[in-house]
């Protein structure tokens, strides 16, 4: 079975931990990570190619954003030693949200970050280690070795135009190109009727 990839081009540092800091337009809040208020986001996911017609709910909470510091501790984990070194130091990381899917008890996510995009729009983007269930780290699984998930979310103006997209289980390498690649398990889950509560 073909494992699916995506080739991300450009920089490692800009695309690992979602594209430069937007300095100049952070709010306190970005700066200091802590947020005066939870936010609430709830989606459905729905399952593409292997996954057609499997449909889960995903709720997010988020308390916090990641800071400067986080980023560079993960860049700097992940230049040292790939895509083990960043789901260490992920482990090691405060927990900033948590998120919940359907089938799952949920778990924290250490690493959230917030864009402001030009056209008003806000893009969301989480990478988190992933726990392992016991079977899995009992018998060594291939599924063991993609132990991180992601997500981007787009909350736009108009909420019928929010979207998002889960890779429960994917892993970060280098390709032969110098470019990141995110290999995942299963192919992406599409984010639909995602709502800020």
């Amino acid at each position: 079975m073909r494992v699916p990839r995506i080739a991300i081009a450009g920089s490692v540092l800009l695309t690992l931990i979602g594209a430069t800091l937007l300095t100049s337009r952070q709010s306190f809040a970005q700066r200091s990570g802590r947020l005066p208020k939870s936010i609430y986001i709830q989606a459905q996911a729905m399952g593409t190619s292997y996954q057609l017609g499997r449909q889960v709910s995903v709720n997010l909470i988020i308390q916090e954003y990641s800071t400067t510091d986080d980023q560079q501790a993960l860049f700097g984990a992940f230049t040292e030693k790939g895509n083990e070194g960043l789901v260490n130091a992920l482990s090691k990381m405060k927990g900033k949200g948590r998120m919940q899917i359907t089938g799952t008890l949920g778990y924290e996510v250490t690493y959230i970050k917030k864009f402001d995009m030009p056209d008003g729009s806000t893009k969301i983007r989480m990478i988190t280690d992933r726990p392992l269930r016991f079977g899995e780290a009992w018998s060594d699984t291939r599924s063991s070795d993609y132990n991180l998930s992601a997500a981007e979310i787009i909350l736009s103006p108009n909420e019928k135009k929010n979207s998002g997209s889960l890779l429960p289980a994917c892993k970060f390498k280098i390709n032969k190109k110098k470019e990141l690649e995110i290999e995942l398990l299963q192919n992406p889950w599409k984010l639909v009727n995602v709502r800020r509560r």
